[in-house]
């Protein structure tokens, strides 16, 4: 599953993120991204984490969301730990753009005209039974 981490991270994951489009999930998920960049490896020098800064200041920036994918992408295939760690992070972000809503996936655009009469229901997704009723 390792393997999985030396291909860049969604640009488009990133900026959702770092931008507080995934809601409270994202924003903690955001954290734990942070604070995996931060942990300082086993030997040798802190790594940098000017693209995860430079992101979280400009969070619409996609050239900003592809430099810290690629950073990313770079440290993993450096650092095994770090790989490891990222890969079960990286499952959790997908997870939630997947599931949650603002992050671009499973979006409903319904268009109500002409004199609509009676009941008008918009959803997006529906987990057991449902009744529209009037």
């Amino acid at each position: 599953m390792v393997e999985d981490v030396m291909d860049p991270i969604a640009p488009e994951l990133l900026m959702a993120l770092a931008g507080g489009t995934a809601g409270a999930a994202g924003e903690q998920i955001w954290t734990t991204l942070r604070n995996l960049v931060r942990r300082r490896p086993s030997h040798g020098e802190p790594y940098d984490e000017s693209e995860l800064t430079a992101l979280a200041e400009a969070p619409s920036n996609a050239d900003r969301a592809v430099e810290l994918a690629e950073a990313l992408a770079l440290r993993a295939r450096q650092d095994p730990a770090f790989a490891e760690a990222l890969a079960a992070w990286r499952r959790e972000a997908e997870a939630l753009e997947g599931a949650g809503p603002g992050t671009g996936r499973g979006d409903v655009h319904n268009n109500v005209s002409g004199g609509a009469h009676g009941v008008v229901v918009q959803v997006r997704d529906i987990h057991g039974s449902f009744k529209a009723g009037g």
